[in-house]
């Protein structure tokens, strides 16, 4: 571990880190989340959506107090929208303060040197990641983007450094944490795989999500917090379009506190499904399978 990232001496004592700022990672993801630390190794996290993988980047961030940078992937990224720009604007009104200022005797080549000066470069998320590591750097559904992305960003993950050709190396001082998520919407290359750790992240067990439930909404009973959670997990053993994770579990028992309900029955389910199901069709299949049956077990 780089002497430049804060002290962490086990998965144990990373684990109590993440939960004093309220994520409840269970052993395999605390020991995952240490060893990319530890190893300095990038961690690849993939799973159904709401297993809590992009959270685990933002509590590792805030338990290791460090700055978070996100990277939102999606079909057609480039890295010009990942790594670097050139302010366009910025440089062109730069350039005619400079043939104002010449008279008409603009030198060119100088010209061209101030337009590409560090003044004038967007940094964008790999960019920033570098230079402003020890940093948490979440590359969040690296499966939405192509090909062609996976290959660049595996060469710049791989030596936590980049060549602008108008300014030379960035390199990063302290390699940042990297922790790359993925809802396997396609499979990702196994040669960015095969750089990273990994961790399948399932959704929580019973008594965890009712932990989580508590630990979000402390004046939640355990009761609510434990009804919820089993309904919840019955709603993913149903073929739905969108199983619901624990912040639709949360969501769940937010607007069940928010309408004063004490219990989790048939009609206060029907009343709040809306928070737990996004899609028409799963609510349709839901209410067809029958609330009381699905509450009861």
């Amino acid at each position: 571990m780089d002497a430049s990232w804060a002290p962490v001496g086990s998965p144990a004592e990373l684990a109590g880190s993440l939960e004093r700022v309220g994520y409840l990672a269970d052993e395999g993801v605390a020991t995952a989340a240490f060893l990319a630390l530890r190893l300095g190794r990038p961690l690849f996290c993939e799973g159904e959506p709401g297993t809590g993988k992009t959270s685990l980047a933002t509590a590792l961030a805030e338990a290791l107090d460090v700055r978070l940078i996100k990277l939102q992937c999606h079909e057609g990224i480039d890295f010009t929208q990942a790594l670097y720009d050139w302010d366009f604007p910025r440089q062109l009104l730069h350039l005619r303060a400079l043939e104002a200022a010449s008279h008409g005797s603009l030198d060119s080549e100088e010209a061209e040197r101030s337009l590409y000066s560090r003044r004038f470069l967007l940094a964008r998320p790999l960019l920033r990641a570098l230079e402003e590591s020890p940093c948490v750097l979440l590359v969040d559904e690296v499966d939405r983007a192509d090909d062609e992305f996976e290959a660049y960003l595996l060469e710049v993950l791989g030596e936590s450094a980049v060549t602008v050709p108008e300014l030379g190396e960035v390199r990063a001082t302290v390699p940042p944490l990297v922790v790359l998520t993925s809802n396997r919407t396609r499979e990702v290359h196994d040669a960015l795989k095969r750089r990273c750790l990994y961790h399948w992240l399932e959704h929580p067990a019973l008594a965890r999500e009712v932990a989580i439930l508590r630990r979000r909404l402390p004046g939640l009973s355990a009761e609510l917090a434990t009804q919820v959670a089993s309904a919840v997990r019955r709603l993913r053993e149903v073929e739905l379009l969108k199983p619901p994770g624990v912040a639709e579990s949360i969501d769940w028992a937010e607007a069940l506190g928010a309408l004063g309900r004490t219990e989790l029955d048939a009609a206060a389910a029907a009343a709040t499904l809306g928070a737990v199901l996004k899609y028409r069709e799963d609510a349709q299949r839901v209410v067809a399978t029958g609330l009381d049956q699905i509450l009861a077990g």
